[in-house]
């Protein structure tokens, strides 16, 4: 195998620019990323034997458990080519999921090449062809990588014409490897030497970095990770953000090698970390460019674009003595995480807890399990809503992702949700059904392309709301696993968004209120009702349960009370005496439904808001 095996041997001597290789790895999910990287890192000596473990770019212990990349990665190798030649790779690992598309965005601005993985057994998959997509926007250099050929399954021939058919990309130029057995690791190597570009730059230019990622030490405070684009970067400098407008002093800087190896200097072309007092992610904004107080650069790195939040959900404790726990909890996952936004929120029902926002639904479910993981919390989660903006009587405009301040309907002249084109890539026979699961969520327009023998991408417009809930579940259910989806957000619509209220004994609750279009108001609202009242325990009176609009009830279930034989300690005598304690009895039942308080399990309202839909 090519590469020292040794002991990981920094890169202690300035190199060339031109000996250095700045890239990526892009693919669509469980391709293989991880395992990639990992005998890349073998490869180089980048990690003893006794050291390494699988996924080693993967720090959080839900990334190993689910197979997942969350937070991309970086590290420094040193490769020693076959004519002696010492190269300075710098590897970034990539989220490959479409929530955690900004983070590869940033990683691409960072990088001169990618290598894009595709499966051999599967193929070109939806979130492939974004990538790439994106990977060109920034004008990357791309090595197509063919992986798990050691698969019964795999076919390398077709992910070959899929190559030329789908990405435009040479086919002949891909190299077949299987990174779980290390076949054609070293073909790799060498394709990255010597197809991927070396990064430009002047070292005597005023300053011009990249911040691509952020992670908190609880010793040292944020350590930022950062590509020189422009000039040179030494400890003690004064350092500017362009867009967050704050000034620190550096400390320490150098290369990411699983332990921060610290240098002298950081010049254009290298990519290391930044230690300079910052105390908490939320101070800076990742993708920002870092320039030098006393000389500074006339402009940043272009394609900045700050992190959307696209869904947001109602988080509450188990136990309304978790609250401070809770509030703790999220301030350690935000000072990590700058893409969490909370703020706080309060229901009747549930008591206090935080109106947080998400990338997505894979990003609110990962913060939701290390919430209950990390810090041992019970939780409950509202149904996750997008951001809709409203035009009232009056002219003034507001955004609403929360029922309770959604506005009076009388006072709303219009309303606007947000619109997505979505990507399907599917095998051809599955077309009719995955077209009638678009119409089903309101899919405005569909058009099919033919992409290679046996294999169409559905393009469709729909609106996000409509993708919060089962839309990804139904189509891998469809597709019998074969279909992929990707999206990206367009603009906002007009639409006819109502506000649900749901009555438990005619008293609304305010944690079970959603926003949904009226056309699917009803459907949702049975469901509702129907959960709650098999969720919820009989009570000695009669409760109804009810979906309204407004002053219109839309939907409707009941719980049935228990009913007391008053008349079994009768015998004999006339019908009359009967009749007296029965007409006592409805008029007690009467009073107790009147005055009487209906008790709601926390399970009730997790049966409701994580419950599959019909």
């Amino acid at each position: 195998m090519l590469g020292s095996t040794d002991a990981p041997t920094p890169c202690n001597r300035t190199l060339a620019m031109k000996h250095i290789r700045n890239f990526c790895i892009i693919a669509h999910i469980d391709h293989g990323k991880s395992t990639l990287a990992d005998r890349l890192i073998q490869a180089c000596g980048g990690v003893t034997q006794r050291e390494f473990h699988d996924q080693m770019l993967d720090s959080m212990d839900i990334e190993r458990e689910r197979g997942i990349t969350i937070k991309s990665n970086t590290i420094t190798l040193s490769f020693t080519a076959p004519d002696g030649q010492l190269y300075q790779l710098n590897l970034i690992d990539t989220p490959g999921h479409v929530d955690f598309s900004h983070e590869v965005r940033r990683s691409l601005m960072a990088c001169e090449g990618a290598l894009i993985v595709i499966d051999a057994s599967q193929g070109v998959e939806a979130q492939t062809v974004a990538n790439l997509y994106l990977a060109l926007e920034y004008d990357l250099e791309l090595l197509p990588i063919i992986n798990k050929i050691d698969l019964p399954a795999a076919n390398i021939d077709r992910a070959r014409e899929e190559i030329d058919a789908d990405l435009g990309l040479d086919p002949f130029a891909a190299i077949p490897i299987s990174a779980k057995t290390g076949v054609g690791i070293d073909l790799v190597l060498a394709g990255i030497v010597a197809h991927l570009p070396p990064p430009k730059g002047d070292p005597d230019a005023p300053l011009k970095a990249l911040v691509f990622d952020a992670h908190f030490d609880k010793f040292r405070g944020v350590i930022l990770q950062v590509r020189v684009m422009e000039g040179t970067l030494k400890p003690r400098d004064v350092i500017h953000f362009m867009h967050a407008g704050r000034d620190y002093k550096v400390d320490e800087l150098g290369y990411n090698q699983f332990k921060l190896v610290p240098k002298e200097k950081l010049s254009a072309g290298e990519v290391g970390y930044i230690v300079a007092g910052v105390k908490s992610v939320q101070d800076i904004e990742i993708g920002d460019t870092i320039t030098l107080l006393d000389r500074q650069a006339a402009e940043p790195v272009p394609g900045y674009q700050p992190a959307r939040q696209v869904v947001f959900s109602s988080v509450y404790p188990m136990s309304t003595d978790e609250y401070p726990d809770l509030t703790k909890a999220l301030e350690k996952l935000a000072i990590n995480d700058a893409a969490l936004t909370f703020e706080k929120d309060s229901s009747a029902a549930l008591g206090f807890g935080f109106r947080c926002g998400f990338l997505g639904l894979l990003h609110l479910d990962v913060i939701q399990e290390r919430l209950q993981r990390e810090f041992d919390i019970g939780l409950v989660i509202s149904a996750p809503s997008v951001k809709y903006i409203l035009t009232l009587n009056d002219g003034s405009t507001v955004e609403v992702d929360n029922p309770s301040y959604w506005p009076d309907p009388s006072t709303i002249d219009s309303a606007a949700e947000p619109y997505i084109k979505a990507s399907i890539l599917i095998p051809e026979e599955y077309v009719g059904p995955v077209m009638e699961l678009c119409r089903e969520h309101r899919s405005e327009s569909q058009t099919m392309n033919y992409l290679s023998a046996g294999r169409v991408e559905v393009s469709s417009e729909m609106p996000l709301g409509e993708v919060l809930f089962d839309f990804y579940g139904k189509l891998k259910m469809i597709t019998r696993g074969y279909g992929s989806f990707d999206y990206e957000a367009t603009e906002y619509r007009s639409t006819d968004i109502v506000k649900v209220d749901i009555l438990v004994n005619k008293e609304p609750i305010d944690a079970l209120a959603y926003l949904v279009h009226r056309d699917k108001a009803r459907t949702r609202a049975l469901h509702y009702c129907e959960q709650l009242a098999e969720a919820i325990p009989r009570h000695q009176f009669k409760i109804p349960i009810q979906g309204a609009i407004g002053g219109s009830i839309i939907a409707r279930s009941t719980i049935q009370p228990y009913r007391k034989d008053v008349t079994a300690k009768l015998y004999g005598g006339d019908v009359t005496r009967k009749k007296k304690l029965l007409e006592k009895q409805k008029k007690g039942k009467a009073k107790m439904k009147q005055f009487g308080s209906v008790n709601i399990p926390q399970e009730a309202f997790i049966s409701v808001l994580r419950a599959e839909k019909d």
